[in-house]
């Protein structure tokens, strides 16, 4: 059970939520009546064994797959009730997602990886080139700036994804083992700069991971297995 406080304005709220794969003999049931909150201003990890739901949640939570059952509420808005376009329009303004597989665009540099989300929101491309190789710049980035995801080794593919993910400065941050690829320094920066983002106290941050030498960051971790949060301890 989670054990929000009521003074906490949540980010995300699902209640019941279930997810499955297939039809009859072949069904996956993945999310088993899922509950689970995340407050604004707080950096919630979500832990548990391989297989247990996580990254079926998290796509869930971030509109990339529909639920089989339940609600999702993000700043109370609940997504799949939306029409199509209006449901794209909330996730490109509100949604920064670091997939663990990077997507990064085979024929954009880094910066303008980076930049996509602000080229897609409108922005001149000069000004949003800029900003990306700013935020860039706080990963470690400045002398790759102008390299293809070709040249890029994991862990750099993944810093720039995380940018991609920041510098629109959306209000929900959800990340997929930010820092499966990288060294522990590294890693280290990566999460200061999430944690950095999560104090806006109108965002919020949830991180799948599996690396407990980053867990002194939280604020919350949920604990989940067998497709079901088991429970939340709040840290800070």
């Amino acid at each position: 059970m989670n054990t929000i406080s009521p003074t906490d304005t949540l980010a995300v709220q699902c209640q019941d939520v279930h997810k499955h794969f297939g039809e009859g003999d072949g069904r996956v049931q993945v999310l088993r009546g899922v509950n689970f909150e995340v407050s604004q201003g707080k950096l919630t990890f979500l832990v548990g064994p391989s297989g247990c739901g996580k990254t079926t949640l998290i796509s869930v939570i971030a509109g990339l797959l529909d639920t089989s059952g339940g609600d999702v509420h993000l700043f109370g808005n609940n997504t799949e009730k939306q029409a199509p376009n209006e449901r794209i329009d909330f996730r490109r303004r509100n949604l920064g997602f670091v997939f663990q597989q990077y997507n990064l665009l085979p024929a954009l540099t880094a910066a303008e990886n980076a930049a996509v989300p602000l080229l897609a929101a409108g922005m001149k491309r000069r000004e949003a080139v800029d900003r990306a190789r700013a935020l860039l710049v706080k990963l470690g980035l400045e002398q790759r700036m102008n390299a293809y995801p070709s040249k890029l080794s994991g862990g750099q593919q993944q810093r720039v994804a995380l940018a991609r993910a920041l510098v629109h400065e959306p209000r929900l941050i959800v990340c997929d083992e930010p820092t499966a690829a990288l060294d522990h320094a590294t890693g280290e920066a990566v999460m200061e700069l999430l944690a950095s983002s999560a104090v806006h106290p109108e965002r919020a941050v949830i991180v799948v991971t599996h690396d407990n030498r980053v867990y002194h960051f939280a604020d919350a971790i949920a604990h989940m297995d067998d497709g079901r949060i088991t429970h939340t301890e709040q840290r800070n």
